[in-house]
């Protein structure tokens, strides 16, 4: 089922609808800034489940976590000073940060070096959907395994059978994220995508080396 949103300003009766969907463990698929993502509950294990027999992907294949803004990062994931200054320098935006995951996270989702993905992307629809929800949204590229990323969200909707429903702000883009690995030192670029990678191993290494901000600024800034 397709609902037609506005991509700046969301009708809050669509996303309520996409909320409730969510809320009774539906799959549902939605614009970022990036392609259009699928997405579920992330305390709904069925949910999660459904997820990946849509997809067609082994369980072993990592998921994302999509959170409305930082502060919500620091409940599922570890943020200490170091990682703090490169997630604020870029996000929100078309990145995923592979971060340490806390014991807040569902063991369903961690992987074995227990580690997260993380996005914040820069699209109202979504962050919008994830405030109502009240918590993350588990997330993966609208595509089947090894097929093409979808732009219309009417060949989603056709190719996902058993979508709760499809939010459509339009044709999608077809970069995917930037995947950079911020467990590592110094970080590693594990996908090119449409983040600037050149931009980001400028700046963060040198944000990583020079980071000021104390511990308590950080847990004041995060609440």
């Amino acid at each position: 089922m397709l609902v037609d949103i506005n991509s700046e300003h969301p009708e809050p009766r669509k996303i309520q609808r996409a909320v409730e969907a969510l809320k009774a463990g539906e799959v549902i698929a939605y614009p970022t800034d990036t392609v259009y993502g699928l997405g579920c509950d992330i305390s709904n294990k069925k949910a999660v489940d459904r997820l990946y027999q849509m997809k067609q992907m082994d369980r072993a294949h990592p998921l994302a976590v999509i959170c409305p803004d930082l502060a919500e990062i620091a409940k599922y994931a570890v943020v200490d000073n170091q990682v703090y200054r490169v997630l604020r320098r870029f996000l929100p935006g078309p990145y995923c940060f592979i971060l340490e995951a806390t014991r807040e996270l569902p063991r369903m989702l961690q992987t074995k070096r227990k580690t997260i993905g993380i996005r914040v992307p820069n699209h109202e629809v979504i962050r919008e959907v994830v405030r109502q929800l009240g918590r993350p949204v588990i997330s993966t590229t609208a595509q089947k395994t090894g097929g093409d990323v979808h732009v219309d969200p009417n060949e989603i909707d056709d190719d996902f059978p058993g979508l709760g429903l499809v939010l459509d702000a339009g044709g999608g883009g077809v970069i995917p994220t930037t995947i950079v690995d911020l467990t590592e030192n110094p970080p590693v670029v594990v996908r090119e995508g449409l983040g600037s990678t050149e931009e980001f191993m400028d700046e963060a290494p040198r944000s990583l080396r020079d980071m000021k901000v104390s511990m308590r600024q950080l847990n004041k800034e995060l609440r």
